[in-house]
Formats: structure tokens, sequence, C-alpha cells
């Protein structure tokens, strides 16, 4: 089934049965206004990829209907994809102060800075586009400026969201605009977009002050250097830290690309507070005393780079980490990178640190950004939302959040849970779901963007039984041998490896021969025989499947 001229389309590039990669589009007409363009990043399985973007292959079908990409806040899931977008659709970027002030610092390191349309907005602003109109609320997140957003358009309202909880007591003092959201479902919303990361857990987020009362903690019982580590985004919790290195009179070291670089944004903008002269350079670290130094990094999530992961090995120019030293993670693990977490932990026991991890429950050191069960419910509740679509979370956490928007009032039937792809389309204030777009990932592989599936599967097989290289030498008149191939084998192990190579040259020989005088001298001819005919024996002897490249010399 088609759309009519006037539906009205919501689906998502990213986001749902998923956490990261966010992306979520708005049709209307003529009219694409997309929410969100982050990545994230692979899992093992995923060999030598180093990011993850949403496939926007149905966008640039359709590029002529996409008028602007709208950023709710600046964490790397909602932003992390902007680059590698408007490489591809150059359109204009709608975001708050701090939220464009981490753009730019990815687009100034993709070189795309200058050639990009980026447009300032803030919880009072007013955008039209088409037959839409947006206007923007004000939320409560682990990072400044964080926007939720209504579109206003002849079907009705939409609301999208974006990340949030109801803090009543914020470390930045940035509140949810509770009153501007009760606001907007007194004036009737057709279709709510809800954020679900923590649907599963009960009660209300708990407050950010829990955290500046064990960092201070902490902080007096230290008696060597203080090692932070937290999401150089959270600078919410870089405030506290900085708070507390004021209160136990240390000095501050940055370690980190990401952590200087957000920063030296935040101060830029007001948004971050540090006492002149706190910060000082790592080289100055073993100048001073340990009790006089604390230390901000990256790193808190297990990644092999990052500034805590090459302390824990000694691997960290000007500055090492002594028996006595304290480190505290100021972030809950993300599922999936408990692992490299788990190994600079023990990294940093035997260096004889006192390590302060684990989630935030257990540590007293993070409480989660997102809402929990009664904040889900309260958005709920102020919203009432006619139809109601949970993202941002796995299937459990969307189906968890079904259940917590119909105990609040939500009529069973009116809840849609999506997978990416997957089309709501609304007519005369009837949703339908009844086609797909064409959706998946976009991998990023040093400089290489696109669907990489082929190289994947190469590297599998690499990874699990190596390669065969068979070097032969041919005249490129006649296609005559003109030696023995030489076999090379890497990653590939058996015992009769001498007994295989005398085999596989055989079969090379006999391959060559056997070809048409004709095709001897078709380079592509010879190389798909070997491979085939070398391949079939090999599996039948060892039963493994190497990566075979047949390289000709021609003389």
């Amino acid at each position: 089934m088609g759309k009519g001229k006037n539906t009205l389309s919501v689906f998502a590039l990213g986001g749902l049965n998923e956490v990261g990669k966010n992306m979520y589009a708005i049709e209307y007409g003529e009219d694409i206004v997309l929410i969100d363009c982050g990545n994230k990043f692979p899992d093992e399985s995923l060999l030598g990829i180093d990011l993850i973007v949403p496939d926007i292959t149905y966008l640039l079908d359709n590029k002529e209907k996409v008028r602007a990409l709208i950023v709710t806040h600046g964490h790397e899931d909602h932003i992390g994809g902007i680059p590698f977008f408007l490489k591809q659709l150059p359109v204009p970027v709608y975001a708050t102060r701090f939220t464009l002030g981490l753009i730019e610092l990815k687009l100034k390191e993709h070189k795309l800075l200058r050639e990009s349309k980026l447009i300032e907005i803030n919880p009072n602003s007013n955008v039209k586009i088409g037959q839409m109109e947006i206007s923007f609320f004000k939320v409560f997140h682990s990072i400044p400026d964080c926007l939720g957003i209504v579109f206003h358009t002849p079907e009705g309202n939409i609301v999208h969201t974006g990340d949030f909880k109801f803090g009543l007591t914020p470390a930045n003092k940035e509140y949810s605009d509770i009153h501007r959201m009760a606001e907007i479902g007194k004036e009737g919303v057709l279709l709510l977009l809800s954020e679900s990361t923590n649907a599963e857990r009960p009660g209300f987020t708990p407050s950010e002050q829990i955290v500046a009362g064990h960092l201070e903690e902490a902080f007096m019982k230290a008696d060597g250097k203080v090692f932070v580590t937290t999401f150089a985004s959270n600078v919410s919790r870089i405030q506290q830290v900085v708070h507390v290195v004021q209160k136990t009179n240390r000095k501050l070291v940055l370690l980190g690309r990401t952590m200087v670089n957000v920063v030296k944004v935040a101060m830029e903008l007001g948004i971050l507070t540090v006492p002149a002269g706190m910060i000082i350079e790592p080289q100055e670290v073993n100048e001073m005393s340990p009790k006089k130094i604390a230390i901000l990094c990256t790193g808190s999530q297990g990644e092999p780079l990052a500034a805590l992961a090459r302390l824990s090995t000694g691997d960290f120019r000007d500055v090492d980490v002594y028996p006595g030293d304290m480190v505290i993670f100021a972030a809950g693990p993300i599922p999936g990178n408990e692992r490299g977490i788990t190994t600079i932990v023990d990294n940093l026991y035997e260096l004889g640190a006192n390590v302060i991890y684990g989630s935030g429950s257990t540590s007293g050191m993070h409480v989660s950004g997102h809402g929990y069960q009664e904040d889900l419910k309260l958005m709920l509740t102020l919203m009432r939302p006619q139809y109601f679509i949970p993202i941002h979370g796995e299937y459990r956490m969307l189906y968890h959040h079904r259940l917590l928007a119909e105990s609040v009032g939500v009529e069973k039937g009116n809840t849609f849970i999506l997978k990416n792809g997957e089309v709501l389309d609304i007519e005369e204030s009837i949703p339908r779901q009844l086609r797909t777009i064409p959706v998946g990932n976009t991998y990023i592989d040093g400089g290489e963007v696109g669907d990489l599936e082929y190289v994947l599967r190469d590297r599998k097989q690499l990874s699990e039984d190596g390669m065969l290289m068979i070097i032969i030498t041919i005249n490129k008149e006649d296609g005559e041998l003109q030696a023995d191939p030489e076999i090379l084998s890497r990653g590939f192990m058996d015992e009769n490896f001498a007994k295989l190579r005398k085999e596989v040259n055989r079969i090379t020989m006999e391959t060559i021969q056997e070809l048409q005088i004709e095709n001897r001298i078709k380079r592509n001819i010879i190389k798909k025989q070997i491979k085939k005919n070398t391949r079939q024996y090999i599996y039948k002897y060892a039963k493994k499947k190497p990566v075979i490249v047949p390289i000709l010399i021609e003389l």
C-alpha cells in the first residue's frame, strides 16, 4: 500500500530495537524533517569497523524532500553520524548552542564546517518547514542544552521527547520544563515518541546530588592522585568533579582529546565554570605532590585507545598510575563494554591503584541520565497522547514502555512497537503500519563508508582459517608455467603443511595445464579455477576454508 499526498509518516533509520545511532523522520507531503543522526560502536564480530551510522538510502532516493536535521542533544549516539550524513545530504542543521559547539568540532575534523549550514535554536524557537511548524521544550538529561520537539502538522501534533529524566535537583540547574509539557498535552498530542532506555527500572531516576557526596568522600580519603573517568559530554558530572577538586585544594589535569575539546567548548559557552589556574598541563604532574593532583580522563567504557586504557598499561606520556592512587569510574557501563572495562580495572589493580567501579547503584559514582519508569509515566501523563511509539531502546525496553503507557491511559492497540524501517502512516487521524523502507547499517572503516559486508566476510574467514597465497609465474604469450608455484600461508596451521603444499602445487599445475590454450592467458579465468580447485581440496583434506589468493606474475 502506498501513501496519500497528505499522509503523515513516521519512521526510524536507527534507534528502534537497538541502543545507538538514533535517527528518526517525520514526513508530511513533500517535506521530510530528520531528528538526530548518531553512531554506535561495533561489537567484536565487526572486525576492524570503526563506527556504525544510519543507512540513508531512502533519504538519498528522496533527497528533494529532505529539508532539515534537528538535533535534540549532543551525545555521540545522536550527533556522531552527522559528518557522514552531511557529506551526502548537505541540509541545514538545527541545534542548541552547546550541541552546535560539539557538532562544529566534528565538522572541523572532517573539513565540513565552512560549507555546513548550522542554525542555533532554543526552547523558545519556532521553525516553519513546509506545512509543519516546529516548536521545542526544555528537558533535563546528562548533558547541557537538551530539547524535546513538537511538530505541529495538519494531521495533529507529534512530540519527540529526546532523552530525558525529571530530576528535581540537577547538578547543572537545567530543569525539565514541566509546565510547558503540560501545555503541550492540553493542546492535544496525536502521537508521542518517547525514549525507553530505563523502562525496566522502577521508581524515579536517583538524584545527581548523590554523586556529588560520594565524589567528595572519595577525594577526602585519597592518599595519592585521583583519576576520574566519565563521558566527556557529561558536563554536569565534570562540573561536580571541578567543585570537589576546588574543595580539596587540588589541581586538575585533562587527558584525552575529546575531554580537552568538550571542556574547552563548555567553558567558552559559559556552561562549565572552572576557577582560573585550576587546570594544569600533564607535564606538570610530576612536579607536584600526588595529593595535589586530580585527573579527568576519557575511557570509562573500556575503549582500547582512550586515555584510561593507556594509563592502565603504563603507556601514557607524562602521567603514570602509582600504588595508592585512586581511580573512579563516574559512568555506568554500556551493555557490551563490560569486557574492555574489566581488562582495564584488572590492569589498574596490578599497578596498585584503588579502583571504584561498577554500576551507579553499587559505586555511588553515577546516576543515569535516562528516566526510570515513574519518569516515563509522568511524561506520558503530561502529554496524554492518542497514539504512542516507544523509541531509543532494545525490544524488551520498548515492550515495557508500552505496558507503562497502557497503565496511565493509552488505549491498548494504540502503541506501535516498530523496527527500523517500519513506517507508521497517519491519515485522517487513523494510523496504519503497512509498509517499510529500505534500512540497515552503514559501516565506517577508516576512510571507507558504505556496505562493507563482503569485507567483513573476508575478515571473519581470515580470523578463523587464515590465508593461502599461491604465487604463479607464467609466460605472458602462451600461459605456460615458468617455475613451480610458491605457496605461502598466513594464519593457517596444519601439522602436515609440507604435504599440503606439495598437493596445492600439483593442483595448481594441473589446473593450468588442463585449461584450454585460449584461457591460459586470461588472468581472471586462471585465478578463478585455481581458487575453486584448491578450496575443494583443502576443505576435503583439513575441513578448513582459508582465504585463497592466487598471484600471477607474467614474464
